[in-house]
C-alpha cells in the first residue's frame, strides 16, 4: 500500500483558475464543468488539483499525467478517481480522501498494490 498527501493553498489555484492552458494541463473537461457551476469555483479547483498530486504521489507512475486523474463524485457525494483505457487497472486500486476549507485545500490517496 502506498500513501500521497498533498495540501494546496485556494488563493493559489484562484489566481491561475482563469488560464485556459492551466485548465487544459490539468483537468478535464468534465471536472471544469464542474468546478465552474459551484459557486466557490477555486475551492473545487483546489481540491481536485491537491487530489491529482495525491494520487500521483500514491501510484508512482511517472506517465501518469495530472490529466489522466479525473476527481469525480459519486451520487451519494463520495470522490472516487477515474482513469484513461490506458491506466484502467488502477481505478480499483485507488481510494481517496477531500477536504478544504476557505484557505487550504488537501487530499488524501491510498493505493493498494
Amino acid at each position: 500500500m502506498n500513501v500521497g498527501v498533498d495540501i494546496v493553498e485556494i488563493k493559489r489555484i484562484a489566481e491561475q483558475m482563469h488560464k485556459k492552458r492551466f485548465l487544459q494541463r490539468v483537468f478535464t473537461d468534465q471536472e471544469v464543468a464542474y468546478c465552474r457551476a459551484r459557486r466557490h469555483a477555486a475551492q473545487h479547483y483546489a481540491v481536485r488539483f491537491a487530489a491529482k498530486e495525491a494520487v500521483w504521489k500514491a501510484v508512482g507512475n511517472p506517465k501518469l499525467l495530472h490529466r489522466d486523474i479525473q476527481v469525480w463524485n459519486q451520487t451519494d457525494g463520495k470522490p472516487e478517481v477515474r482513469f484513461p483505457a490506458r491506466f484502467k487497472g488502477l481505478a480499483r486500486r485507488v481510494s481517496i480522501s477531500l477536504s478544504h476549507g476557505r484557505d487550504y485545500a488537501v487530499a488524501m490517496a491510498i493505493f493498494q498494490k
